[in-house]
């Protein structure tokens, strides 16, 4: 059983979760994440590491309550208990001092850039971050961010604040400003981060994006959370999630992502992918 210490809403249907889980705090590194279960009768759902206290034995999730696991997480509280967590779980990132890093992130992918960024702004990089989601509403981390960041350029759907359309509009502007980037990490909806490798891949700046599809038992044995990386199948769960932006098939991505969707198939880091531009943007 795992503790709920702390519950606070952050942004639109967006839940902040500090839960005591003490040996995956000694391990957690950026880029990994962890496999629930709310109780007996609970579905396995994969939720990304956004932050962790080692002394005191704490590591925070944000979940956006879209799916039936992550409803009745949102109606849980502080003093309430999960049944089962595992983690860390996936690669963590490769992070190295390489010179200026740009950190885009989309929808609730931007709990997911918020300790890659800071590792890479620990390590010396100078880190630009760019943030897309669908309203003002819908925006979460910006002070964290801004703390670690030269820079924090924000892009919503509404122009409700920052810059009224894509996230990589506002990539595309620092090109064209003749910034020199050395990385781009991008997390976020399917479309965003093809559409991002996309450009980056013609300036020919090196690219990482961290995938979150279907995933059943986050070990590598159902096969559910495969893509193709150049030549090869990957799974996310034991071989990613971080991937080569440039590499990775995102047609047959997203029409794995699609098709589970029809389906019914409910999952976290699926629903919460697609919640920043609702999956339709860049197409």
């Amino acid at each position: 059983m795992f503790k709920i210490l702390e519950k606070e809403a952050v942004a639109h249907n967006v839940w902040k979760y500090v839960i005591a889980a003490s040996d995956v705090a000694k391990k957690a590194q950026p880029g990994q994440f962890v496999v629930l279960r709310l109780h007996e009768q609970g579905e396995r759902i994969p939720i990304s590491i956004s932050d962790w206290d080692r002394d005191a034995g704490t590591i925070t999730l944000i979940v956006q309550a879209v799916g039936h696991t992550t409803q009745q997480l949102a109606e849980m509280n502080a003093g309430d208990h999960i049944l089962d967590l595992l983690g860390p779980l996936g690669k963590p990132a490769v992070i190295e001092q390489v010179g200026t890093v740009a950190c885009i992130a989309g929808g609730v992918g931007t709990a997911i850039i918020y300790p890659e960024a800071r590792r890479h702004q620990e390590v010396g990089n100078r880190v630009l971050t760019l943030i897309g989601a669908r309203s003002r509403d819908h925006l979460f981390y910006q002070e964290e961010l801004a703390a670690i960041s030269e820079r924090v350029l924000v892009a919503t759907d509404d122009g409700s604040y920052g810059y009224k359309g894509f996230v990589t509009d506002l990539l595309r502007q620092l090109i064209d400003d003749g910034i020199h980037l050395d990385q781009v990490i991008a997390v976020g909806p399917i479309p965003m981060m093809q559409a991002v490798a996309e450009l980056t891949k013609r300036h020919d700046i090196k690219t990482i994006v961290s995938l979150n599809p279907i995933m059943v038992d986050g070990t590598g044995m159902c096969g559910a959370c495969r893509v193709r990386v150049g030549d090869e199948v990957k799974f996310c769960c034991i071989d990613g999630p971080e991937f080569d932006a440039h590499q990775v098939d995102f047609s047959s991505l997203l029409r794995r992502s699609q098709l589970y969707e029809r389906s019914g198939t409910s999952c976290n880091s699926t629903e919460n992918m697609g919640e920043g531009c609702d999956g339709q943007c860049h197409k």
